[in-house]
């Protein structure tokens, strides 16, 4: 049974863990998480592909038949890893702050809210002692808030996961992401000419150059379908620099491109629109690719979503199908063959913000709807 007042502790607990990424800050989190999935008599295993990172994959076992029990497990899997703090704060940013149902603090909701979620429903199977004929997996992954180099891919392409079914742990108001966006993180450098600022004919400005590069990336029409969960392609700038000094004319700039594109559409034609967006500017320059991810879909009859839907309606909990203009890490599963949904229990809108905050209610509500969910699910 999920027991509302160790949930609010633990959110608190996880909350007092400073485990920003970057730098990427996540042992002492790691330990107490290892710590208390032992404790609650879990198998716990931990991975780590980057030094002090440690991922911890914790099992319920199954009580079925070994080869099935892990051939058909459900995993659960949050991130433990959160964006920085900042500044600017009102509420303690590691305090867990209660106020008016609320509890504050950076990752409140992306991701140490799922999180708790995940290890008291672990915990709560174990404790019961419910009889699953299958196994359960809790994966708690670092590195997800910069690109999961550290945490889901690598534990995916050495098949240390291999699920039946994946749920991604990281949404808000019981969202169910079965729709996601692919994105392109891309650098743009523009190589000029320098000379001195009053004779500037001489140089070649490439700032100049970057912000008419910009402004012919912006102006692409792209071609795409539609989709019903989804808003169209975006485009964004979000990182600028060049120039050494204002009496002179710039020889390099260098922008950072974020591209967010539908299912349907192709990483290497959306590439070549954009090399042939610069050349048209100007024929010096370089494209540096840092992140690429494709866009995922799952149907929305496939019976692992409606059973998420049918359980959450019979607990008359507000689940509806969404899709994500962001990423989540649901799309590294498609590589593997292995069917996935996100969702999660976070606050709308407070994800990477000032005050980040969890409705404890709704996060009360959301594990009891995840533990019905992983019994009812055993049993097709």
């Amino acid at each position: 049974m999920i027991n509302k007042s160790r949930l609010i502790w633990l959110t608190r607990k996880l909350i007092s863990f400073n485990s920003e990424n970057p730098p990427g800050n996540e042992w002492a989190l790691a330990q107490f998480i290892i710590q208390d999935m032992s404790a609650a008599g879990l198998e716990v295993k931990t991975y780590r592909y980057a030094r002090r990172r440690p991922n911890i994959v914790v099992t319920l076992r199954g009580s079925g038949p070994r080869q099935a029990a892990a051939q058909k497990a459900i995993l659960i899997t949050p991130h433990i890893d959160t964006v920085p703090i900042g500044q600017g704060w009102k509420m303690k940013p590691l305090g867990g702050q209660i106020h008016q149902g609320k509890m504050y603090g950076r990752g409140a909701s992306d991701d140490k809210g799922n999180l708790a979620s995940c290890m008291e429903v672990m915990r709560s199977l174990a404790e019961g002692r419910v009889r699953l004929c299958h196994d359960v997996i809790m994966a708690a992954t670092v590195d997800e808030e910069t690109g999961s180099h550290a945490g889901i891919i690598p534990l995916l392409d050495k098949k240390v996961l291999k699920p039946r079914l994946a749920l991604v742990m990281d949404s808000d108001e019981f969202s169910t992401i079965i729709a996601q966006k692919g994105l392109i993180h891309c650098r743009i450098q523009i190589f000029g000419k320098k000379a001195h600022g009053a004779y500037n004919w001489r140089g070649v400005n490439s700032i100049e150059l970057a912000t008419q590069v910009i402004d012919k990336i912006k102006k692409i029409r792209w071609a795409y379908i539609r989709h019903p969960l989804l808003r169209g392609p975006t485009t964004n700038i979000g990182v600028i620099q060049g120039g050494d000094k204002v009496n002179m004319v710039p020889d390099f700039c260098e922008f950072a491109l974020d591209l967010r594109y539908l299912p349907g559409m192709q990483p290497k034609t959306i590439l070549r629109n954009i090399r042939q967006a610069v050349q048209s500017v100007h024929p010096q320059f370089k494209i540096i690719i840092d992140d690429l991810q494709l866009p995922y879909t799952i149907d929305r009859r496939d019976p692992a979503v409606a059973l998420y839907l049918q359980t959450a309606r019979k607990m008359r909990l507000p689940a509806r199908l969404k899709g994500s203009e962001g990423a989540t890490v649901i799309t590294f599963f498609k590589r593997h063959g292995i069917t996935a949904f996100a969702t999660g229990y976070g606050a709308r809108g407070t994800a990477h913000t000032n005050d980040e905050y969890v409705r404890i209610n709704t996060l009360y509500r959301g594990t009891k709807l995840l533990e019905q969910y992983i019994k009812e699910y055993d049993r097709i």
